[in-house]
């Protein structure tokens, strides 16, 4: 017997990236920020802020992939009908996106979280995505030596 204390076994669950942990919490400073800012964007309590961040985060990583995946549709697409196709699928996941999270947050969390519109929650949407990219970039710039 050794002195040393057996290793865990690495469990083959899902497991939280760190950049994933980092956009959860960038997403929930700039909710906050939309909830003290703009009177539409509301979230009842800071566990609720949470908790919506976590469901952004699980939608727009979705939304992401499937916008990824028409890119490269539309890109390869050879023939004008299968770009307009692609284009129009694009748009549809793009516009039908934002009707999704106002839905998921309504049903998740009823009136104690609302993000306002269509149009509050395209800005707002768009402001996570510009702020966890600044974040991302931020955290992989080297140190100077």
């Amino acid at each position: 017997m050794s002195g040393a204390p057996a290793a865990a076994p690495e469990s083959p669950g899902w497991r939280v990236s760190p950049a994933d942990l980092v956009d959860v919490f960038v997403y929930v400073v700039v909710l906050n920020l939309a909830a003290e800012y703009f009177p539409k964007v509301v979230t009842e309590t800071f566990t609720l802020s949470l908790l919506t961040a976590v469901l952004l985060k699980m939608v727009l990583e979705v939304v992401v992939w499937a916008k990824d995946r028409v890119k490269a549709r539309f890109k390869a697409a050879t023939t004008l009908p299968a770009k307009i196709v692609a284009g129009l699928l694009l748009w549809g996941i793009l516009v039908g996106s934002k009707f999704v999270v106002l839905e998921l947050v309504a049903l998740a969390f009823a009136d104690q979280v609302q993000l306002g519109g269509f149009f509050a929650v395209t800005g707002l949407i768009l402001v996570l995505l510009l702020s966890r990219a600044g974040v991302r970039r931020l955290l992989a710039q080297t140190p100077p030596s």
